[in-house]
């Protein structure tokens, strides 16, 4: 294997470790896992030690956990609790649709085109190659569940930087530009935790400047993300993720817009997974003021912003603003 692929990104490794535990019902032990899962293997075939791989292994389990990915522990038959030759896997059974959930027929065409372009072939050479080893050694794997695992790359470039942070228990800096502030502010953070929520990825750690616990949108770090030399205890991670979304949770149910959405709409098929009826529309909870006007400026007419006034102030200045980029007039 080329050099360069001896290091995969760590979101892509995520994946993969998701896919093959969702592959058999009997479950992986750690061996297999790293030995036969991309991104593990090819650390493995690079040198990378056998106690190094069983730690990252390890976080990885427990980020997977914080994204709400149950994994779960199965030990030997004869003693549950000895847990030397455990074996992981990721029960199908809790993705199950409910059986009060039905599609239309227009909807299961659309949802078997999407089956025929996230099909096998949108895996990667590393994770076909896995597939195979894991096959010979006499372990089922479930096609239809394989074909549904693409070869991804996240939008924000500082994602691998701060999972590698993380993984090292390495103090980071770099430069975080808040709306409406005129320029960045260098920041100093432990990184601990990085969460995926209402589709943005954030990092949470412990800021070194504020003395706090924080929280940062990875799409508002400004340029390059350096990886000191100052480390970290390693039980600072521990349940990292549960709090940083907790703590979103929490800021979402103290911030809320009342919209009114045209059904049938792009805008409300979106929006509905997160709303709540209400009178009027629907009362959607936000963290981030800017990042959801951006979001609802970009539906355009499909969505008005009734309360809160800040809100509808910040889209129609988006919009507005969209007009005049355009040649037109408000």
């Amino acid at each position: 294997m080329p050099a360069t692929s001896s290091r995969s990104a760590p979101e892509e490794r995520l994946v993969n470790l998701v896919v093959a535990l969702m592959a058999t019902e009997q479950g992986l032990t750690k061996e297999t896992i790293l030995s036969s899962v991309a991104g593990y293997r090819e650390q493995l075939e690079a040198g990378a030690s056998k106690d190094a791989l069983e730690k990252m292994f390890e976080r990885d389990k427990e980020n997977l956990r914080g994204l709400g990915i149950p994994i779960e522990t199965i030990g030997e038959r004869a003693d549950p609790d000895d847990l030397r030759e455990a074996r992981y896997r990721v029960p199908t059974a809790e993705y199950a649709l409910p059986d009060d959930i039905s599609f239309s027929p227009a909807e299961i065409a659309l949802l078997n085109i999407a089956g025929d372009v996230w099909g096998s072939e949108s895996l990667s050479a590393d994770a076909r190659s896995g597939l195979r080893k894991i096959r010979a050694l006499g372990i089922a794997v479930d096609e239809p569940i394989i074909g549904y695992a693409p070869r991804i790359r996240v939008r924000d470039s500082s994602f691998p930087v701060f999972q590698r942070a993380i993984e090292e228990c390495r103090v980071v800096a770099f430069s975080y530009l808040r709306p409406g502030e005129p320029r960045p502010r260098e920041r100093r953070i432990r990184p601990l935790a990085l969460v995926e929520y209402e589709a943005r990825w954030h990092v949470f750690g412990f800021d070194l400047t504020m003395d706090a616990d924080r929280t940062f949108l990875l799409s508002r770090v400004v340029g390059e993300v350096v990886v000191t030399r100052e480390k970290f205890s390693p039980t600072l991670r521990q349940g990292a993720g549960e709090r940083a979304l907790a703590g979103l949770h929490e800021v979402a149910s103290r911030q809320r817009a009342l919209l009114e959405v045209h059904p049938g709409t792009e805008a409300a098929l979106r929006l509905a997974r997160r709303a709540l009826p209400a009178p009027q529309g629907v009362i959607v909870p936000f963290v981030d003021l800017h990042v959801f006007a951006d979001e609802l400026a970009s539906y355009g007419p499909e969505v008005r912003v009734v309360e809160p006034a800040s809100l509808r102030d910040e889209v129609i200045r988006r919009l507005e603003a969209t007009l005049a980029l355009h040649g037109g007039a408000a």
